[in-house]
């Protein structure tokens, strides 16, 4: 089983929209290199996700 990874980006990779609101990073789950989630605001939203994906995995 893979496990889930945090990824970040900065500047010009933040998507557009969360540019224009000023934001000059952004976090996404990934997962064999392939993103599982939409751009996240925050790490700490990002490490949230992360462990109840894995929890997820552990109880499947």
């Amino acid at each position: 089983m893979s496990q889930v990874q945090i990824m970040s980006v900065i500047g010009s990779a933040v998507p557009a929209p969360l540019r224009e609101l000023g934001l000059l990073a952004c976090w996404y789950l990934v997962q064999d290199g392939e993103p599982i989630s939409g751009p996240l605001t925050s790490l700490p939203a990002a490490q949230a996700l992360s462990q109840r994906i894995g929890m997820g995995h552990l109880s499947a």
